[in-house]
């Protein structure tokens, strides 16, 4: 029998990189690794079924996109091995309607939303009061990733009738856009990125999609260590532990999350895409993921 400390599934060529990474530090610490990539996801799949393969942590980034690699994400439910991000979690966690609801229950502050039934579910909708939206608001598919389907410049009711065809099994928020204030010559916009109980602060640009990190004197100069504190409560509404946030500071100080939780991480390398994560944050992850098997092990 094949026993792996630690199975990492993927299947996004730009993983590459990190998954070296992980490799690494996989084999720095000891640690067996086992990739899973849309070449051997058949026999591994095979072989856990057979109980002739077995791994003790899995970190899943294909089975959102492949229904191939389904089979690893339920073994791993069933028992066979601890999840970084149990599939019943991050199902729940990729509806941003869901999350909105539970941030909420939370006492997490989100931006002014409207949620809007599937139009496959009502297709006739009374409009909306867009008073508390004016003037310009995002419109955002409740399963959407990756920015597919926003629209970023809504006005007025005709392009939320637009937006709701894109996407028609999908229910729609509708949100109030965030202005934050600015500090230094930045504007308070971040992603921060928890992994394993780890947050990594970034200045990020929603335009551009570029990171820059949080120096530990920017921190503690302009008060940002709530930052940690709210990654940590989203962490316990959401049961993941690899994911990031956006979150913007708000004119009267209060942090709001913008898009609640994205899960899987886009872990391009900086130093290979100007849309990449810092290296380093990168580096972290994968040695706390290369680490995390030893940590947990009963």
């Amino acid at each position: 029998m094949a026993d792996y400390d630690l199975c990492i599934a993927w299947n996004w060529e730009y993983d590459a990189d990190f998954v070296a990474l992980l490799q690494s530090a996989c084999d720095a610490r000891g640690r067996s690794l086992l990739q899973v990539t849309p070449a051997n996801v058949d026999w591994a799949c095979r072989g856990l079924g057979s109980a002739e393969l077995a791994f003790r942590f899995f970190v899943d980034r294909a089975s959102d996109e492949l229904a191939s690699f389904l089979p690893l994400a339920e073994w791993s439910g069933r028992g066979g091995a601890r999840s970084a991000n149990p599939r019943d979690r991050a199902q729940r966690a990729w509806d941003k309607a869901a999350m909105h609801a539970d941030f909420v229950a939370a006492g997490i502050r989100t931006p002014y939303t409207v949620i809007l039934p599937a139009l496959s579910v009502q297709r006739d909708i009374p409009a909306v009061d867009l008073g508390p939206l004016e003037p310009s608001f995002v419109i955002k598919p409740a399963s959407g990733g990756g920015g597919r389907g926003v629209v970023q410049e809504a006005r007025v009711w005709s392009d939320v009738l637009s937006a709701r065809g894109l996407f028609p099994n999908d229910r729609y928020l509708l949100q109030a856009r965030v202005v934050p204030v600015c500090l230094g010559t930045r504007p308070a916009y971040f992603r921060v990125i928890y992994c394993l109980g780890h947050p990594d602060l970034c200045w990020w640009d929603p335009d551009t999609h570029a990171y820059a990190e949080v120096s530990l004197a920017e921190e503690v100069g302009f008060g940002l260590a709530g930052l940690r504190e709210l990654a940590s409560r989203v962490a316990a509404v959401c049961g993941l532990e690899v994911f990031s946030s956006e979150i913007a500071l708000a004119e009267d100080g209060a942090l709001i999350a913008v898009d609640y939780v994205n899960d899987p991480i886009d872990l391009r390398l900086q130093s290979q895409t100007p849309e990449g994560v810092p290296d380093d944050i990168v580096r972290g992850i994968a040695g706390r993921l290369a680490a995390w098997a030893p940590a947990f092990a009963p």
